[in-house]
Order: structure tokens, then C-alpha cells, then sequence
């Protein structure tokens, strides 16, 4: 975030009174032209509003792609015991982690907002950006419902990288 200094200088016409003075005791009043500086600071709020939206279109694009594919991992978890298998070269594998890593994102990106603001995210273009982080908030719950059933069930959650319990 940029900021501007504003300077203005404005003449204030006042007048300084003194007291009688010892010396020349017809001395009453100086009158005086004062100069009073104002000094105020200034958002450069076109470039804060270009990241910032630019920012949330990001996180509405990445939340749509991500949401789903954790969903979909979830279910294949509670289903067989193991998440995604990791595709071609491993990009199903990369997406489903990157997923995980941008829901994490969001969530603590509308955290800070909500604990620096004392509101959520803005609603973003289309009202989309309060949609994702709805979305992503019911996603974090459910991978702890998951989580929690997979323990339960299984005594094991699956690690971040391929392994022998899933794919060996």
C-alpha cells in the first residue's frame, strides 16, 4: 500500500497579543500573518484497488477449482481409505494437494480480514469471493468430519505423498 503525503500551506490571518511590555508599555497587540501547515496522509487507493481486486479474482478462481477437488478426495477417502490416486506424472496428486493448500489460503485470509476488520472477505466480483469463502469454511469442516472417520475406521490417515498403504 502506497501513500501520499499532502502538503498545503494556507495563509490564517491571526493576531498575537503580547503582554504590556516593560519597556514600551504602548505596546498592545502585533498583529501578524501566521502560516499553518497541514500535513495529511493519503491512500493511493487506484493501485490498492487494482491488487486487491485482481487478488480476489485469483481466490475465486482458485477456490472454484479447489473446492471440488478436495470434495472429491474426501469422498474417495471415506470410500476406499486412500485419496486421489496421483495421475499422469502425478498432476491429480499436485492439484489435489495445491486444492488443499489454497482452501488453507483462503481460510486464513478471511481469518486476519475477520480478526483486522471485524468483517469477512468483500463479496469480490459477482459476489463470488463470499461464496468461495462460505465454501471453503464448509470444506475445512469436512475434512475434519473425514479426517476424524478415516482415524476412526482405519487408525491411519494417508500421508501427503504416495505410499504402500494406498498405492504400493
Amino acid at each position: 500500500m502506497a501513500v501520499a503525503l499532502v502538503t498545503t500551506i494556507s495563509a490564517v490571518p491571526t493576531t498575537i497579543f503580547r503582554p504590556r511590555s516593560v519597556f514600551n508599555p504602548n505596546l498592545t497587540a502585533c498583529p501578524r500573518r501566521l502560516f499553518k501547515t497541514t500535513c495529511k496522509a493519503k491512500n493511493d487507493i487506484e493501485e490498492e484497488e487494482g491488487a486487491s481486486e485482481t487478488f480476489a479474482t485469483l481466490a475465486v478462481v482458485g477456490g472454484l477449482v479447489a473446492n471440488p477437488v478436495i470434495g472429491a478426495s474426501l469422498f474417495k477417502l471415506k470410500t476406499t481409505g486412500c485419496g486421489l490416486p496421483p495421475g499422469p506424472g502425478g498432476a491429480l496428486g499436485a492439484l489435489e494437494g495445491v486444492s488443499y493448500l489454497v482452501v488453507a489460503g483462503i481460510v486464513g485470509w478471511s481469518a486476519y480480514t475477520k480478526v483486522k476488520t471485524g468483517s469477512g472477505l468483500p463479496n469480490g466480483p459477482f459476489g463470488l469471493l463470499g461464496a468461495v469463502e462460505g465454501l471453503a469454511y464448509l470444506t475445512v469442516l469436512a475434512i475434519a468430519v473425514v479426517f476424524g472417520l478415516q482415524f476412526l475406521d482405519m487408525g491411519f490417515i494417508p500421508g501427503p505423498l504416495p505410499g504402500d498403504q494406498c498405492f504400493g
